[in-house]
């Protein structure tokens, strides 16, 4: 049965990103949908990282001497229009035929950094080469077979791929209900998996299979010294995602972690976690600047950035939104989706005396009463 997505390429009208979610709901298939836009077991965790923004204020500030805020930033040397970049999601075919080619050109387009999944609908190359000038990271699912972790590691250096991304959350996945209800597999092939599969006379594509079984084929028993393993072979920084507790960063950065990527991988993973938000502040007073620190989970406006950024992080990585733009707009609305949150964010500059993203990261919260 052929799976048909959006296929649409124009710019899109946004009131606010939380918004375009129910105008994507009605265009796709209900068990993709529910992929991506649901969470783990009660979506306790899911429903909390967007909430728990509201556990913090921000202090507005006057005669700041503040006009026209700069949102210029960088991360690892790479020149970002804003401290926003995009998260890696897997199958970006679900929202649109183009795929990950068209996320890439939009994020690319916005100025920023694009971030493609191990389990994308296209491959390593093909992003490459339908965006080269935009500055990307690889998303690393370690496979328990080495010989495909080092082809896979293989063509992101190649490709001149900035960083891995090394996710440490997700040795299996969550207990998911939506895909249990719409008995989801994956309709397109996964095409890194793909290319594998063909040079090794392999079966292993994703396509038909769910995401748990996908998951149980990847390496569950990772370890700090994966970390450095990976540096060694790429000679790349390696971040971190998926950190959710201070516990865990002294020990992380001793075996070699270039970056630290705190998120609780959109509420997907273990249900009646933390909010990420909830957790960067505490993790961001153990690295104490030694690192770079990337946040995401749950942001949906341009305070949430701005909190974040006042909480620790360096810069913030959306996820949900940027799917939600490309299946509504194709390239186009992923451009617009960023832009409408460095909308919301000069604002949020401008009032609270921000000239600076510099400025953000010290700027006062007030705890919510």
């Amino acid at each position: 049965m052929t799976y048909h997505t959006s296929t649409q390429e124009r710019p899109i009208d946004i009131i606010n990103v939380a918004a375009l979610e129910e105008k994507v709901k009605v265009n796709m298939e209900p068990g993709a949908f529910g992929y991506l836009a649901g969470g783990a077991e009660s979506e306790i965790t899911l429903r909390a990282n967007v909430t728990s923004f509201e556990h913090k204020k921000v202090l507005p500030r006057v005669l700041q001497n503040v006009e026209n805020p700069d949102l210029r930033t960088s991360l690892f040397g790479i020149e970002l229009s804003a401290p926003i970049i995009a998260a890696p999601i897997a199958a970006h075919g679900l929202v649109h035929e183009q795929a990950e080619k068209d996320t890439v050109q939009g994020v690319g387009a916005a100025g920023t950094i694009f971030s493609l999944s191990t389990y994308g609908n296209a491959t390593v190359d093909e992003v490459a080469q339908a965006s080269p000038e935009t500055p990307k990271f690889f998303q690393l699912y370690m496979s328990k077979d080495d010989d495909f972790n080092h082809w896979i590691l293989d063509k992101a250096v190649a490709d001149g791929y900035k960083a891995i991304v090394l996710t440490a959350d997700s040795t299996l996945g969550g207990y998911r209900e939506s895909d249990i209800i719409h008995n989801f597999t994956f309709p397109l092939p996964m095409k890194n998996l793909a290319e594998w599969a063909s040079k090794t006379a392999g079966n292993e594509r994703g396509e038909g299979e769910g995401i748990a079984a996908i998951y149980a084929k990847a390496k569950q028993k990772l370890s700090l010294k994966d970390i450095k393993a990976i540096k060694d072979y790429t000679h790349l920084p390696v971040l971190v995602k998926g950190v959710q507790s201070a516990d865990d960063i002294e020990d992380l950065i001793q075996a070699g972690a270039d970056g630290i990527w705190v998120s609780n991988h959109g509420g997907r993973q273990l249900d009646g976690a933390p909010a990420s938000f909830d957790n960067l502040e505490d993790i961001a007073k153990v690295v104490d600047k030694r690192v770079p620190i990337v946040f995401d989970s749950g942001v949906r406006r341009g305070q949430h950035i701005f909190k974040a950024l006042a909480s620790g992080a360096d810069v913030v990585a959306i996820g949900r939104p940027m799917l939600w733009g490309l299946n509504l707009g194709g390239i186009q609305g992923v451009t617009d989706v960023f832009n409408h949150f460095k909308k919301e964010l000069t604002i949020d500059m401008q009032l609270t005396g921000s000239q600076t993203v510099e400025d953000i990261k010290k700027a006062k919260l007030v705890d919510a009463k």
